[in-house]
């Protein structure tokens, strides 16, 4: 039997093409995050809540965030995988743990697909027919040429996803730069009070929860390690790099618009970004809402990135239905890509015709930052047993105990933080968000236990990304690849 035989019944046997360089990694690190289409997308909902303690709310989130950076790039060195953190869990402390991680992982990137789709649609109308009110048919038709077009570079293969992602990544950067610019120099001229107030202890606990949708996106490279053409060197530094990237470009963007526009007319805009630049370039709407389609589609077709790569690791350890590891001719996984995007499309037609399944979409939506933070504080409960016992539960690595012990203590501080926080989100969630989202959350967090139960009985094989340099490792169909293995634990 030929490679692709074996390929098609060995789970050990499905790899993905190596092709990735650290040039390829950092813009999709960037991309994925989106700095315009985030602050486009929660600036409106930040300012209600905080005010001018957005920026201290963002900062107390940035911090564990970016320790998570480097966490990341630690896990990384040692456990290259598609399946990232879901892995890193398996390996460390166990499958049951790994099982669970995984119902979360699933719900923190889905759910964050339907909140870009929408916007895509809303932005584009906005740009091509200002004023017009669209009605829901149109409204969907818009989603779904984005959703469509975002399934492109996915399904042509990483190399074009790549290629395709560093274009927007480009106009998105000068975007970035040169109104951070016009910020500076039309300070004197636009410029509002400054006026903090009483801290609205709520409202801050909300929207350092909201920052978790703003601040990650760039550990798209640790889901992108097999296609790495170095597995062990490159992922996890262009998730440094992006994570400090998108702290920067918050840390002037969040209080030039905050300090050039009047505070009223942010609060809860659906585009804050487009009330600063009417500010900023009056009559020329475009100038801001090209570039933040740009981010908007990146981010799209990128989360879509991560969620795909991590499902196609669950379906090779068939946790989840085998068909979801199947690689087409271009080596993705177009399965897992089908699905994903069938699946939100099939969310964005429900919110948009059936008002009360849209209420509920809505408010399981509105909990996308709670799982992304979920997921991040699971990944730092990892880190904080890799480098305790580390040397104990997977010997193979010859950690030292206690060999890293700043990054020690910053995973212990990420994990407290980040633990704090999701507590803090039951207290002030439904006076910030709507009745019902504390029951939604409780609920969808015990269908994990259910899901874990439920895999239990599937396959234990742990499939390993051996993680060689492309130069160094086997070659099949033409194409470099590392060597795969499964462990049974």
């Amino acid at each position: 039997m030929g490679a692709a035989g074996r390929a098609e019944h060995d789970p050990a046997e499905r790899r993905l093409a190596q092709l990735f360089h650290l040039t390829d990694l950092v813009p999709l690190s960037v991309s994925s995050v989106g700095p315009l289409f985030s602050v486009a997308a929660t600036g409106g909902v930040m300012a209600a809540d905080a005010g001018w303690w957005t920026l201290p709310a963002i900062a107390v989130l940035a911090v564990p965030f970016l320790v998570s950076s480097f966490v990341f790039r630690l896990l990384n060195q040692h456990f290259p995988h598609s399946g990232a953190s879901y892995h890193w869990s398996a390996r460390v402390i166990g499958r049951s743990a790994s099982r669970y991680q995984a119902w979360i992982l699933i719900l923190a990137y889905f759910t964050s697909i339907p909140p870009i789709a929408i916007p895509a649609g809303a932005y584009t109308l906005a740009l091509v027919a200002p004023g017009y009110h669209a009605p829901p048919v149109v409204q969907l038709a818009v989603t779904i040429f984005w959703i469509g077009f975002a399934a492109i570079p996915l399904l042509l293969g990483g190399r074009p996803t790549a290629r395709i992602t560093q274009a927007f990544f480009t106009l998105e950067m000068v975007s970035l730069v040169s109104f951070g610019v016009l910020g500076v120099l039309n300070w004197h001229r636009i410029s509002v009070p400054i006026h903090f107030g009483p801290p609205p202890i709520g409202g801050i606990l909300i929207v350092a929860v909201v920052a978790a949708t703003i601040l990650d996106g760039w550990e798209i490279d640790s889901y992108a390690a097999e296609e790495s053409m170095r597995p062990r060197a490159h992922p996890g530094v262009g998730g440094i790099i992006g994570a400090i990237g998108a702290l920067l470009f918050y840390a002037v963007l969040y209080p030039l618009m905050l300090g050039e526009t009047p505070l009223h007319q942010l609060a809860n805009a659906t585009n804050p970004l487009a009330e600063w630049s009417a500010r900023l370039v009056p009559q020329a709407p475009w100038v801001m809402l090209i570039p933040i389609l740009a981010s908007t589609a990146g981010g799209l077709w990128l989360t879509t990135y991560i969620l795909t790569r991590a499902l196609y690791a669950m379906g090779r350890e068939r946790l989840i239905p085998s068909q979801f590891a199947r690689l087409s001719r271009r080596q993705v996984p177009h399965v897992a890509i089908l699905a994903s995007l069938g699946t939100a499309l099939a969310v964005v037609a429900m919110q948009v015709f059936i008002t009360s399944l849209g209420a509920f979409f809505n408010l399981i939506l509105s909990a996308a930052g709670f799982f992304l933070l979920a997921e991040f504080f699971l990944d730092s409960v990892t880190a904080s047993v890799f480098l305790t016992l580390g040397h104990r539960r997977v010997p193979e690595t010859k950690l030292e105990p206690h060999s890293h012990i700043w990054l020690l203590a910053g995973a212990l501080f990420s994990t407290a933080v980040m633990g704090s926080l999701l507590v803090a989100f039951f207290i002030a969630g439904p006076k910030a968000i709507g009745n019902g989202i504390d029951q939604t959350i409780a609920v969808l967090l015990a269908l994990g236990l259910a899901f874990a139960w439920w895999t239990r009985r599937r396959t234990s094989d742990t499939v390993i990304f051996h993680g060689e340099d492309a130069g160094r490792s086997t070659t099949t169909g033409g194409l470099n690849q590392g060597t795969l293995a499964t462990l049974k634990r």
